[in-house]
Parts: structure tokens; C-alpha cells; sequence
């Protein structure tokens, strides 16, 4: 697990990370998620968050998202709970806009991704499947944590995200996946599970991420 500054999230007062360089405090930012599931009762350990995990889509090609986290929502000890998974992509304002966007459009490759198989013909009794199903039971969601930025700069952000998710119409992945974006000084100030979320196709709302979003439960 990448090093994290120390978090404070006591009770009385919002999420915040301890004195540190600027760089520190936009490092992936596991100790929040890590935090405030015990803050609420909900699990996510240390292993629960993955840096860098290699997802091929052909040609020599990959999504590596900054971090896939697993997150069981729930009370730790009752019976209704699911797991959540998500990739998190940290934007710390280095790359323009449309690079951002760009992460999208690498997202939806990878969720209809399906390998070839040499000498295997795909068949209806044993159809060819996209890759990410050998990981997962669903496509883990996608969250954008902006940071290094202000205000305009993520308005900007968010904009870029929701033109690349306009090209994206005709394909199921957002229909399928909740894709969301939300300024890393919400999620300090609030805690990632907080209605600070913007969906990607209608940004003006504010979700939480942990939400059910469209087929995810």
C-alpha cells in the first residue's frame, strides 16, 4: 500500500490529512476511503486498496487505474451487505483535460474487451467473454478524485469528462457502470462516502459513491 499521511476523522470535525508537502497530501488518498468506512461502521482494510493493477485490452495495450479498492458496504457484523469495487484515477492537474477524458474512453475499452483465444471459436453455449469477468462479478465502478486545482480548474475537469462521456453514448458502459468525479477537498472535508460524487453524464447532481448506480448493488 502506498504511504499516506496520517488522517484525523474524529467525529466532531471533517476528515483531514496531517501537515504535509503538497505532494503527500495528493498521494492515492487510501487512508480516507480506509478511515471513513470505520467511521461508519463499513470495512475496508489496508489490502482492500490495490495500487496499479494491469488490465489488458489488446495490443499491447492496458488500464492501469491508480488504485482498484474493495469496499463492503454495510454494518461489519450484519448479514446485508455487498461489496462494492472501484478503480480510482487521481488527477493531480498535470495532464489537460482532454488526457483526463481520455481515461474514460480507456474504461469503456476495457469493459468490452473480450480476448482472442487462438484455435477457440466462440459458440452460444460457450460465448467468448470480455476479459474483466474473470476478475469481477461487475465492472467496478470509476472515480475521478480531482486535486492540484481549483475551483474553475475542476469545473474544467468535470466538463472534459462529461464531453468524453458524450462520445460514449452508444455503448452500455455507462449505463452499466457508474462513473463519478468529485474534488479531493470534498472528500476531505466530507468523506468519500458523502453525496460529494459527480455522475460524469449529468454532473450537476451530487451522489454518494457507495450508492446503488444503475445495475451495481
Amino acid at each position: 500500500m502506498t504511504d499516506c499521511p496520517a488522517v484525523d476523522a474524529s467525529p466532531e470535525g471533517p476528515l483531514q490529512l496531517a501537515a504535509a508537502p503538497a505532494r503527500e497530501r495528493l498521494l492515492l488518498g487510501d487512508g480516507l476511503f480506509l478511515e471513513d468506512a470505520r467511521r461508519r461502521g463499513e470495512l475496508c482494510q489496508p489490502l482492500d486498496w490495490i495500487p496499479e493493477v494491469h488490465h489488458p485490452i489488446g495490443s499491447g495495450e492496458a488500464v492501469i487505474p491508480d488504485a482498484l479498492v474493495y469496499y463492503r458496504r454495510g454494518p461489519v457484523d450484519g448479514d446485508n451487505r455487498s461489496m462494492l469495487r472501484a478503480f480510482v484515477e487521481v488527477d493531480r492537474a498535470t495532464m489537460g483535460p482532454e488526457r483526463l477524458a481520455a481515461k474514460l474512453s480507456a474504461s469503456e475499452r476495457l469493459y468490452r474487451y473480450v480476448p482472442a483465444v487462438p484455435g477457440r471459436r466462440p459458440t452460444l453455449q460457450d460465448p467468448a467473454l470480455e476479459e474483466w469477468r474473470r476478475r469481477y462479478p461487475l465492472f467496478p465502478r470509476v472515480l475521478f478524485v480531482l486535486a492540484g486545482t481549483g475551483p474553475t480548474g475542476v469545473e474544467n475537469r468535470i466538463s472534459a469528462l462529461r464531453a468524453g462521456a458524450e462520445l460514449l453514448t452508444p455503448s452500455r458502459f455507462l449505463h452499466d457502470v457508474p462513473v463519478l468525479a468529485a474534488p479531493l477537498a470534498d472528500l476531505l472535508h466530507h468523506g468519500p462516502s458523502s453525496p460529494v460524487w459527480h455522475p460524469v453524464h449529468d454532473p450537476n447532481q451530487r451522489v454518494p459513491w457507495t450508492g446503488p448506480g444503475h445495475r451495481q448493488t
